[in-house]
């Protein structure tokens, strides 16, 4: 069909073609093989441009996943805009940030469009009222970026916007969420302005002052603007280093002690501690300034009264020492010779006690007047104790000169005093040691001029004396005393020997005197005239007393039932307090009756009255012991302090009674006491009775009883014992004989 026939032709020609009997024409400039190759390497360029497009294209999806990557592990935001205003890249913080427009961020989306529907939607409470206008000046400073600026969110939330251009035109902006640490800063204003410490805070580069509370203004009296125009060393008295110089690592530091300036001129100690914080956002160093000027003044006050005496304001024994050791340092080096003079007024306890505490401290006051004006400025003076002084003479070269201040010292304070109309004259004693043949070393010159002090006293008023060798072996001997004393009183050693009381009437032993005895390991029997005095001197006294009184009314106990036993008591006993306690635990523990014990004691007990005495001294006469004043006669006012007490005993002392049969004024005194105890209804007994005479003597007066040599001397219990036993067998005999 005509149709058809353009196809019949064509495979017509196709075969022909095939079988070679049909050629076709081609350009004869233009070889087949050649067009070939052309199709074939346009082809392969082709190709390989395509996977160089695609490579480029997959490591730019690689480069921008782990920048997006990179980007979303950070704690800011990050946004990029174009140079139209168009988002192109945030992260998820960004996203978080603005969370409730994150839904209009778009790749393409422009920020106008967002502001524009979260200012619609109330995102941003700061554009209420003007929001075009608010939305233009946020647009111009995201192409004029400025410093970082701060955007309060519709939930409250702060964020520091800072924003930066792009080397093509566009933006990249870091959002921070600094909601903490402004409520931080509202807390630190809060607590920094109301604050009742002056605070200061200063710019962390230098020393500028950037801040100050009220506290501050009222403290140092500068107004507020002119305080905030100074540095931090305009303040600073005298060191202009800052307060926080060092390590500046270190977020806070202890406090340290600077001189600072008032407004008026005046100057206070003040302690700063300082902490770096950062403030109105940048570092700054806050200074807390605690005022220590009192308490600086306080310690000083405290030192002076740790190293002076508080009455005359001269140095104690303590800076004394201090000052010695200083002086002996340098006669090592120089040859010299250091003196230590210790002073003890004269009559000083009978001034106190007649006029009073009040004169007895203006007396103290005038000594020191008059031994400052004695002596050089190179000397030393101190006040030891009640009325000691201490004086350091330095540079001596000879004796003589020590001697010489000696007697001018001695001269100067003996000269009357007067004070409130009284007229008051005193004097002193010195003892003097001299380094360093005396000692050389301050603990040793001190004690031994304390030592020959001692031993001027014992050789008359208003004397001097220097230290001599035998002076420190009676105090080693006094101190081996003292030891074996208290290992003696630990092991029980001392015991209770007793002299017998007799009734002068009917001879017969109404009780026993306990004295205590001391038979030591290697010296034989002590004298209690030896130990005694240690013991009152050290305070073993008590110790002594209580053992002396458990043991006598132990043995007492096992005696007859119409036999007393006497215990005397020492004054310093009264003093510790629990006098009564130890009176009624012997009691109990032994089982003695109260009214078989006699506690004796002197007249220098009730010398003060002491309201403590008394209240003592009638709670054990209300438990039924016997009160006895022993010694009577020989003190001031014996008979004032039979108004103090009703004793039931007075002992007259054996001064009285030596020699009674011949002494016409001892027999007109003895005759006088036992009229006065007759009088007042108390026993009488006579110490130190030793002959017949005065035994005659003292029955005719009509004494009740007396002790001494004559009857007997004093004996161990186990004698005692035997010694009762045999009047009991006497006294059967001679009833037998009556009847």
């Amino acid at each position: 069909m005509p149709t058809h026939r353009p196809k019949a032709k064509n495979r017509i020609r196709k075969a022909k073609l095939a079988r070679g009997k049909l050629s076709v024409r081609r350009p004869k400039a233009v070889p087949k093989l050649l067009v070939r190759n052309r199709q074939v390497s346009e082809i392969s360029e082709i190709v390989r441009k395509r996977a160089e497009a695609e490579a480029a294209i997959a490591d730019a999806q690689k480069s921008d996943a782990r920048l997006r990557e990179a980007i979303d592990i950070l704690p800011q935001g990050i946004v990029f805009l174009d140079a139209e205003g168009r988002y192109i890249l945030w992260n998820k913080k960004y996203a978080e940030i603005y969370s409730k427009s994150a839904d209009l961020f778009e790749h393409g989306a422009k920020l106008r469009d967002t502001l524009k529907v979260g200012v619609a939607r109330g995102d941003y409470p700061e554009a209420v009222g003007h929001e075009e206008a608010w939305i233009n000046e946020r647009l111009e400073k995201l192409y004029h970026p400025g410093p970082a600026h701060e955007q309060v969110l519709a939930d409250g939330r702060c964020i520091l916007i800072e924003e930066r251009l792009t080397s093509d035109g566009g933006v990249i902006g870091l959002r921070v969420d600094i909601t903490e640490l402004k409520q931080r800063e509202a807390s630190f204003r809060l607590l920094f302005e109301g604050n009742p410490v002056p605070m200061i805070v200063c710019a962390q580069d230098g020393e500028r002052i950037i801040g100050v509370n009220d506290a501050a203004v009222a403290h140092y009296g500068y107004a507020r603007e002119d305080f905030e125009k100074l540095k931090i060393s305009d303040v600073q008295a005298f060191d202009q280093e800052t307060p926080w110089t060092g390590d500046q690592s270190t977020e806070e530091r202890a406090a340290r002690t600077w001189k600072h300036v008032k407004a008026d001129g005046s100057l206070i100690d003040v302690a700063i501690y300082s902490r770096l914080l950062v403030f109105e956002g940048k570092p700054a160093v806050l200074l807390a300034l605690m005022d220590i000027t009192e308490r600086k003044r306080a310690e000083a006050r405290l030192a002076f009264m740790a190293q002076h005496d508080g009455l005359t304001g001269l140095p104690n024994r303590i800076l004394l020492r201090q000052r010695l050791d200083e002086l002996l340092a340098h006669t090592r080096r120089s040859g010299d010779k250091v003196a230590v003079l210790f002073l003890d007024l004269d009559n000083f306890k009978a001034i106190n006690d007649t006029l009073g505490h009040a004169i007895g401290d203006k007396l103290l006051k005038g000594v020191t007047k008059r031994l400052r004006s004695s002596l050089r400025e190179e000397d030393a003076i101190a006040r030891l104790g009640s009325d000691e002084f201490a004086v350091v003479q330095a540079g001596v070269t000879r004796p003589e000169e020590v001697a010489m201040l000696a007697r001018r010292l001695i001269a100067a304070i003996s000269e009357p005093y007067l004070f409130d109309g009284h007229t008051i004259v005193s004097g002193a004693s010195i003892g003097i040691a001299i380094a360093p043949g005396d000692g050389d070393d301050a603990e040793k010159l001190l004690k031994n001029a304390d030592m020959a002090l001692s031993r001027a006293k014992s050789e008359g008023l208003g004397s001097f004396s220097f230290f001599e060798s035998e002076m420190d072996a009676r105090a080693q001997a006094r101190r081996r005393i003292e030891i074996d004393l208290r290992d003696a009183i630990e092991n029980s050693v001392l015991q209770p020997y007793y002299q017998p009381l007799v009734d002068l009437k009917s001879g017969q032993i109404t009780g026993f005197e306990a004295l205590v005895r001391w038979p030591h390991g290697e010296r034989g029997m002590i004298s209690p005239a030896e130990f005694i005095p240690v013991a009152e001197e050290t305070g073993l006294i008590n110790a002594v007393g209580g053992l002396m009184l458990r043991r006598a009314c132990m043995d007492a106990a096992q005696w007859p039932d119409d036999v007393r036993v006497a215990v005397n008591l020492s004054p310093l006993q009264f003093r510790v307090g629990n006098l009564l306690s130890v009176v009624m635990d012997a009691l109990k523990a032994s089982g003695l009756s109260p009214k078989r014990l006699e506690l004796e004691i002197t007249e220098t007990l009730l010398l003060d009255k002491s309201d403590q005495v008394l209240a003592t001294l009638h709670a054990l006469r209300a438990l039924g012991v016997r009160i006895s004043m022993d010694d009577f006669g020989t003190g001031y006012s014996s008979l004032s302090y039979l108004r103090s007490f009703p004793f039931d005993k007075i002992k007259i002392d054996q001064s009285f009674v030596r020699d009674l049969g011949s002494n016409h004024d001892a027999q007109a005194i003895v005759r006088s006491i036992i009229s006065l105890g007759m009088g007042l209804g108390v026993t009488i007994t006579a110490e130190g009775v030793e002959t017949e005479a005065e035994l005659s003597c003292l029955r005719a007066e009509g004494c009740h009883e007396g002790q001494g040599f004559l009857f007997s001397r004093a004996r161990p219990n186990a004698e005692i014992t035997q010694l009762l036993l045999a009047q009991r067998n006497a006294r059967g005999a001679q009833s037998t004989l009556v009847a």
